[in-house]
């Protein structure tokens, strides 16, 4: 998935040797509109960048990228020879290194055109970006996101393949905003984006980091190089101001340690942590819950108002206040369930403040949020069935909070299915039934994009953990997602509560045999409908009748 500008930029292949100190083979005055490291995103006349890979080294499809289009490459002395002279090239040592600010020099350096809020943390980026958005729309109208989910840009959506684009295609998305009138854009930044130089050619006016929890230990290896990961994004050649949320010792260090200026750093905290830690990373606002309230009409801000709106009676949102220096105090809501979103909710207003916006209009634009896909997403249910939820919890933490704000959605038995991942942290799997078994009356371990693992092993392995944790939970183990699912809604009782965790907004599922379509959503709401027929009257006299 690619979104480019309608106007491509023009340069040569001798201009990029310019811009990157490489040494050009072949023709030098070779035209180039455009850049990619994908063969099967190319566009003619594009710069084909080969990188080693995984497995592989890109070189290796350029036979498919010239096919597409492609003029030329840009690659390393590996790179080249396998080449040899069948492309125009440009050979540097590291092409990784260097692909983020050859990126925003080759689209113009769109990003200083626009207001970029970049989010990161282990939990909360997808929450957070939407809530940032939804800000920004209220005061700004033309808006994008970038993340996990989805590329939106100005009302246009395309499906997103990772949580933070590759250098070229986020430049050319932020040409694209530029081209269009966006003002604003909010964004998930990863730990492998970070690592990777994906996000090396621009500075955010904002970024914000949630938390930090393990995660992608398969790629990082250990915690402190995970960290150290996510600590890049608050250099001065990354952002130009920080909100960091101080509630736990990762972001308390990375406030002590970023190289951004005092006074471009702001410090959050939750009211129950905001004691903790040393007085040179105590809070600056400090979140404090206010319990529910009826939810905000819509168009308070949007029409050029700064109120945030007169409250209504249809539904309840949670309240919040944000208290800081001197006194001051910022009043916010959010429809999300979960104490959690209380956070990713003050992270938003704070950073949209951060990037010039009115407190109330952004207040206004978070409150009116009302879901973000995947993320405790409800999943409709015939009335007098159980509640199905779908959320895409996949760390032992997430897991914990996930289960937190469930319960506080039912009076009834709350039942969790969930598994793990194939081919990441094996760590975490023990963990993540652990904290299933805490927090649910039922669990359900069932397969989780297996990729080329055995599934049987997987499930082992968060079984083990649910075990242990000795919670008194009951506990299940179900092969196929899909059985695990029926099994948990057939179960439930009337007024209990089904989360499916792991997957959320994903439409596929991989196993040894491929990808293969899959979406927790559907599946759910299937299951629970096929319920409902069953427990019909008129349904089972029928039965009978037969």
């Amino acid at each position: 998935m690619t979104v480019r500008p309608h106007i491509p930029p023009r340069h040569t292949l001798a201009e990029v040797a310019g811009q990157t100190g490489g040494r050009v083979l072949g023709e030098s005055a070779t035209p180039l509109t455009g850049l990619t490291l994908a063969s099967g995103e190319v566009e003619p006349g594009d710069l084909f960048v080969a990188l080693q890979g995984a497995n592989s080294h890109g070189a290796r499809y350029w036979p498919a990228a010239r096919a597409a289009g492609a003029v030329a490459a840009l690659t390393d002395e590996t790179g080249a020879a396998l080449l040899g002279e069948t492309a125009p090239l440009v050979i540097v040592p590291d092409p990784r290194a260097q692909l983020g600010e050859l990126s925003a020099w080759f689209y113009a350096y769109p990003a200083r055109d626009l207001k970029i809020g970049a989010i990161t943390g282990t939990t909360g980026k997808t929450t957070t970006a939407y809530l940032l958005e939804a800000a920004m729309r209220a005061a700004w109208r033309h808006t994008a996101l970038l993340g996990t989910i989805e590329l939106r840009l100005d009302g246009r959506s395309e499906p997103s393949a990772r949580t933070t684009l590759e250098a070229p295609d986020l430049e050319a998305a932020f040409a694209a905003m530029r081209e269009t009138g966006v003002k604003g854009c909010a964004m998930e930044v990863s730990s492998h984006a970070l690592a990777l130089h994906r996000v090396d050619g621009f500075q955010a006016g904002v970024a914000c980091f949630t938390n930090l929890a393990r995660d992608h230990l398969d790629f990082h290896k250990t915690m402190e190089a995970y960290f150290e990961a996510k600590a890049l994004a608050f250099t001065p050649e990354h952002a130009a101001r920080a909100v960091i949320c101080v509630d736990d010792e990762w972001g308390r260090r990375l406030a002590r340690e970023t190289a951004l200026p005092p006074e471009s750093v702001i410090r959050v905290a939750g009211a129950h942590t905001a004691g903790d830690g040393a007085a040179d990373a105590a809070p600056d606002w400090v979140v404090r819950p206010l319990g529910l309230g009826a939810v905000p009409q819509p168009g308070g801000a949007h029409d050029g108002g700064t109120g945030v709106g007169s409250v209504g009676a249809a539904g309840t949102c949670q309240l919040f206040r944000l208290e800081g220096p001197g006194g001051a105090m910022v009043d916010g809501s959010t429809r999300l369930p979960g104490g959690y979103n209380v956070m990713n909710a003050a992270f938003a207003l704070l950073m949209a403040v951060s990037l010039g916006i009115d407190p109330a209009v952004a207040a206004a634009g978070i409150a009116e949020l009302d879901g973000v896909p995947g993320r405790m997403e409800r999943v409709a249910s015939p009335p007098g069935g159980p509640i199905g939820i779908v959320d895409f919890a996949h760390t032992p933490e997430a897991v914990a909070t996930s289960l937190e704000a469930a319960r506080a959605q039912t009076s009834g038995r709350l039942i969790a299915v969930l598994g793990a991942g194939g081919g990441r942290d094996q760590g975490k799997r023990e963990l993540m039934g652990a904290a299933a078994a805490r927090g649910a009356d039922l669990v359900i371990v069932t397969d989780d994009n297996p990729r080329q693992e055995d599934p049987a092993l997987i499930r082992a392995a968060v079984m083990g953990g649910a075990e242990v944790a000795a919670a008194g939970a009951e506990l299940r183990e179900v092969a196929g997602r899909g059985a695990a699912i029926a099994l948990a809604v057939d179960l439930a009782g009337p007024g209990d509560l089904v989360a499916v965790l792991g997957k959320g907004h994903e439409t596929t599922q991989t196993d040894a045999a491929g990808q293969h379509p899959w979406d927790d959503r559907v599946a759910l709401a299937d299951a629970l409908a096929a319920r409902a027929g069953r427990d019909d009257p008129e349904e089972k006299g029928r039965e009978r009748q037969c």
